[in-house]
């Protein structure tokens, strides 16, 4: 099934060099050399990235336990060069080899999408890791929070890539029936997408989040605009843990969302989605992130684990 991609249009240098480029996050530091001989194509990669990894929700599907603490403590890693030496010290074969369920990196969707960008990037494709709302994996039309990689394709533009879904056997116990490598965007919708239609009536906030309200609290407005946020950084090339807040997301009302606060992330849903054809602007990307407080990274995060207790990090320079 084709994706519903904005029309094609050339990417500008600036651009392409941008995207091309590693991220602190991406980069895979003095362990690039692992990256030596891997494939070059988008999907090869994909499934590279995917047989290194498994989501820490895809033990039953592997019939695995995860180790608790590999469960607790993998995902907070938040650089590839981490990723990579976890990877290497439970099985320093090559990376193209596909690993058994117990020597692989226990993360979540983040870890997948950041991984293939990292992997597109060396290899000179202009890629990006984007925050938003899958419904794929549930029957019920509830839209799960969720994070893919967007590629350039020199033929038809950005495409949305999902590494987690190029395991046919794992896919098949999801509501799948398009290519992993060319996502809908009906499919998933970046978080500015799913802001918008929240804002104009025209999408239920109470279907947006990591479950839905009769599961637990982790749904609604105020999970979408910090999506929103999250999309933003990632298109600086500021990947962040899906769990790292900052602002006012921070304090203890961070789930109430003021009137500014709510004009704050329109104007940032604007930049992150943009009305197609139009792709998104990297000068309006960039300008947003570094004018506005309540949107920008800081150096110094609030990670709030699942796992793990709150803590304040300090992140690498970016």
């Amino acid at each position: 099934m084709p994706s519903a991609h904005p029309t094609h249009t050339t990417l500008s240098p600036e651009t392409a060099a941008f995207y091309r480029t590693h991220s602190t996050f991406s980069d895979p530091g003095d362990l690039a050399r692992l990256y030596t001989d891997l494939p070059s194509d988008p999907a090869q990669l994909a499934r590279t990235a995917r047989d290194l990894l498994i989501h820490r929700g895809e033990g039953g599907q592997f019939r695995h336990t995860h180790p608790t603490d590999r469960l607790h403590h993998d995902a907070d890693a938040r650089y590839i060069d981490d990723i990579l030496r976890i990877v290497i010290a439970r099985d320093g074969s090559p990376l193209t080899r596909r690993r058994v369920a117990g020597d692989r990196f226990v993360g979540v969707c983040r870890d997948f999408a950041l991984l293939h960008c990292s992997l597109l990037r060396h290899s000179g494709v202009p890629a990006r890791v984007r925050s938003g709302f899958a419904d794929y994996f549930r029957a019920d039309g509830f839209h799960c929070d969720h994070v893919v990689t967007e590629y350039w394709d020199e033929s038809r533009g950005w495409l949305l890539a999902d590494a987690q879904l190029t395991d046919p056997d794992v896919t098949a116990a999801w509501y799948v029936d398009f290519d992993p490598m060319d996502v809908p965007r009906d499919r998933f919708q970046v978080a500015g997408r799913a802001w918008r239609d929240i804002r104009a009536g025209d999408a239920d906030p109470d279907t947006y989040g990591l479950y839905p309200p009769e599961e637990g609290p982790l749904n609604g407005e105020w999970f979408v605009a910090g999506n929103v946020r999250l999309d933003l950084a990632a298109l600086n090339k500021v990947e962040t843990l899906l769990w790292d807040v900052w602002g006012a997301e921070a304090e203890e009302d961070g789930r109430t969302l003021t009137e500014p606060r709510r004009t704050l992330y329109d104007r940032a849903s604007l930049v992150v989605a943009p009305d197609a054809p139009h792709d998104v602007s990297l000068d309006a990307a960039r300008r947003i992130f570094a004018e506005e407080a309540g949107l920008r990274t800081p150096q110094t995060v609030l990670e709030l684990s699942e796992y793990n207790p709150p803590r304040h990090v300090d992140l690498r320079p970016f």
